[in-house]
């Protein structure tokens, strides 16, 4: 095989070529980097002043976001302030019908029963923290009594459950109006005594009941408490709704729990649409809002309470 040959000057004769391994290794590192050098610096040079289709098409999309977000951001501002006008007008209004305020985003969620100790002196704190030991141990006394009564009810032959279902769906606290109690009469602002829960609802509402029973009263009235339906569930324990627009059962009808009993309307003495739900034990009158136990939760059932003992004004 021939190789390569160059002319010496000094001898002048022709030369074969040799090439020792080390010369090809250095001569194709040499090439390589001399190749990725310039790849490189090709590669800076289309990405600093060459653009894509895709590039070019980003970049306006940019701009374009960039005024557009500066838009929102101004109609954002005007909303809230929109927003914040009519939430005074809205707590004007309800302060307005129920004489309270209106309510928080949660009740409950704000409460801290340890706030009271950061107003103690130190001096003071341990009597502090004995007394409130004290309560604490008295009241777990009393749970703990009212728990053994209540397994003993529970564990007899004739125990009926109360009625512990909520008779409309969706409810929220902020629809938890006034319960028992004396109240303000909303047409003749006057207290006088209130005897059921009012649950804030838009009219049509289904109405259900909260417990299997019978219907034993089925009234339509323009006046007083208006159209009323009374379920009785047995060993004392009757519900009534009043108020209703609509009544789907009749007198005499054993109904289950969940049951569609009417809807939620305006008649006879009610100043707005609403269910006005009572619950009564042996002819006594109980506070509704402590059987609304229904899938509640322990922060929802307070958020419940507290609404219907700071609501001062009844709807009827």
């Amino acid at each position: 095989m021939a190789g390569r040959y160059v002319f010496d000057k000094e001898s002048f004769s022709f030369k074969k070529v040799t090439y020792s391994v080390w010369g090809v290794v250095r001569t194709v590192l040499k090439y390589s980097i001399a190749i990725i050098t310039l790849s490189v610096i090709y590669y800076v040079v289309g990405s600093l002043f060459i653009s894509t289709d895709m590039e070019k098409r980003l970049r306006r999309e940019n701009r374009a976001y960039e005024k557009e977000y500066a838009r929102m951001r101004e109609e954002e501002r005007l909303l809230a302030d929109v927003v914040k006008g009519l939430q005074v007008k809205d707590d004007g209004i309800y302060e307005q019908i129920f004489h309270t305020s209106a309510p928080m985003a949660s009740p409950s969620a704000v409460t801290d029963y340890s706030a009271a100790a950061d107003t103690v002196p130190d001096r003071d704190l341990v009597s502090f923290t004995a007394e409130k030991a004290s309560r604490l141990v008295a009241s777990a006394a009393e749970i703990e009594a009212s728990l053994q009564g209540f397994t003993e009810s529970v564990l007899s032959e004739d125990f009926v459950c109360p009625p512990l279902g909520i008779p409309v769906k969706g409810l929220s606290y902020s629809q938890i109006g006034a319960s028992v109690g004396m109240k303000i009469n909303p047409f003749y602002k006057v207290p006088v005594q209130h005897n059921g829960l009012d649950l804030l609802m838009p009219q049509g509402t289904d109405v259900f009941s909260t417990a299997a029973g019978t219907v034993t009263e089925v009234e339509h009235s323009r006046q007083g408490q208006g159209n009323v339906v009374a379920l009785d569930h047995g060993n004392g324990w009757v519900t009534r709704y009043s108020h209703l627009a609509d009544i789907s059962v009749s007198r005499g009808q054993k109904v289950q729990k969940g049951k569609k009993i009417g809807t939620v309307g305006m008649t006879g003495s009610s100043f707005a649409p609403h269910l006005h739900y009572e619950v009564i034990f042996n002819g006594t009158y109980c506070d509704p809002v402590c059987y609304l136990l229904d899938g509640v939760g322990m922060e929802e059932y307070a958020d419940n309470v507290y609404m219907s003992i700071n609501t001062e004004q009844s709807m009827d």
